[in-house]
């Protein structure tokens, strides 16, 4: 199954700590890392007060199940030092699964496609350079469509 993957990070060398995680995420079991985006700065999303984000989407084939990769993705996080704060605060490593396929899924530990998605300009940026084709399976609009409607409200 095809996943992207959105890395981030705005505590300490950023930068390394994406290259680092994306090491990790190449080590997964039954899982071959494809391809990535640029590594690109954001504004933070929600709580602005903070430093500025580095951001990248990574393209993953995996045989993983989406709750074993998430709880693989968690344990990186931990092991990289990621302590769960406030919602949208810093932290060392963000690692969160936008995509499974085009999967559908709503429990209590993943939603999927990530939740809120359509209304987060660095992620829709990042995918738009791998997928721009790729169709949201719920708003069932492709990447591009999606990015450039959200770029007219914020000139609005």
């Amino acid at each position: 199954m095809k996943v992207y993957l959105c890395l981030g990070s705005n505590l300490g060398d950023s930068r390394q700590l994406i290259n680092q995680a994306l090491g990790l995420i190449g080590l997964l079991p039954d899982s071959q890392l494809l391809r990535k985006s640029s590594l690109i700065e954001t504004q933070p999303y929600g709580n602005v007060y903070q430093p500025v984000f580095w951001n990248q989407v990574a393209e993953l084939e995996t045989r993983l199940k989406p709750h074993d990769l998430l709880h693989r993705l968690q344990e990186f996080e931990a092991k990289m030092g990621r302590v769960r704060t406030i919602k949208w605060g810093p932290r060392l490593i963000d690692l969160d699964i936008l995509f499974y396929g085009k999967k559908i899924l709503n429990d209590h530990d993943l939603v999927l496609p990530h939740p809120d998605l359509q209304h987060r300009e660095f992620a829709l940026r990042l995918l738009r350079e791998l997928i721009p084709s790729f169709k949201h399976p719920i708003l069932n609009k492709n990447i591009a469509e999606l990015y450039k409607e959200l770029q007219q409200k914020e000139t609005k």
